[in-house]
């Protein structure tokens, strides 16, 4: 499992409170998830910091025309979190990295005044 990029982030959690408009930020699925959750704040920064550690991962940022909607943060039944991205994003990592296939492993955690989130993008 050849390692093509990783990227790590962190989030102080009260950061999160100040943003209004989180349809900007957040899919629709991701606000649906949070809003059922008791602690809302730490759902959010936990996926806002996935998405940033994404995009270190890339190496790029948020550039090549890459916002913060490209990316979803979800769960499985599990519990487990996974990225989804759209064709768009996969095509940048196709194309960054020479690669045809590829995987996104995602690993996030929070307390009480962070929240933590690393990416590694594998062959």
């Amino acid at each position: 499992m050849p390692i093509l990029g990783t990227g790590i982030d962190i989030v102080e959690n009260y950061r999160l409170i100040k943003i209004s408009n989180k349809k900007k930020i957040f899919t629709i699925n991701e606000i649906a998830y949070c809003e059922k959750k008791s602690n809302t704040t730490s759902c959010y920064s936990k996926r806002f910091a996935a998405k940033e550690a994404f995009v270190k991962a890339l190496g790029i940022g948020f550039n090549k025309n890459i916002n913060f909607k490209d990316i979803e943060v979800l769960n499985n039944s599990y519990g487990k979190p996974y990225i989804l991205i759209n064709k768009k994003i996969a095509n940048i990592i196709k194309t960054l990295f020479k690669v045809k296939k590829f995987n996104i492993l995602l690993s996030i955690s929070d307390e009480k005044k962070y929240s933590v989130a690393i990416v590694i993008i594998s062959k």
